[in-house]
């Protein structure tokens, strides 16, 4: 389906004690309904994603020593992977919203597979300091989800629900 990608223009910033979840469903509608509000009449999907291990979240890394820091601590540890999802449907004012829940499972790393990691796929950007629709999965002993596209950042399955709720023909 065609789709135009708009930057929403939003405070990613946490409220006081805002619980992960919490956080990202407010992000996801936030930058749903900002998108939605220059584009009256139009079909507007926001997402986020944040990472947690030990209630923790986890930011992007940005630097290669917090990338290196981030992998060390999850090594043979599980992380949790929150996806919101907020539709907002112009044409009938209707919205909907969906979190997603995906447990990953690091594989017990050495520092040098971390180090080739990182020098191969330059995951500074990215949650948890890994890219799992690259050479990240071979990070994991294995994913947990109901949705594998959610850990890439938007859980399609759902969202082709709830496009075809609101009358498009998927596929």
């Amino acid at each position: 389906m065609p789709f135009d990608s708009v930057p929403p223009d939003v405070d990613e910033t946490p409220r006081g004690h805002e619980a992960p979840a919490a956080l990202v469903a407010r992000l996801a509608c936030a930058k749903a309904d900002a998108v939605a509000a220059r584009f009256p009449g139009a079909v507007v999907v926001g997402s986020d994603q944040v990472a947690i291990r030990d209630d923790q979240v986890l930011g992007k890394p940005l630097t290669v020593e917090r990338c290196k820091q981030q992998l060390r601590e999850s090594s043979g540890r599980e992380i949790g992977f929150l996806t919101a999802v907020h539709v907002v449907d112009g044409r009938s004012q209707r919205s909907e919203q969906h979190v997603d829940r995906t447990v990953v499972c690091f594989r017990t790393l050495s520092a040098d597979e971390i180090a080739r990691y990182i020098e191969r796929d330059q995951p500074l950007d990215c949650a948890g300091g890994f890219k799992a629709e690259s050479l990240g999965i071979a990070l994991f002993e294995r994913i947990e989800s109901s949705d594998p596209t959610a850990l890439t950042g938007l859980p399609l399955a759902w969202l082709a629900g709830a496009l075809r709720r609101a009358g498009f023909p998927v596929p």
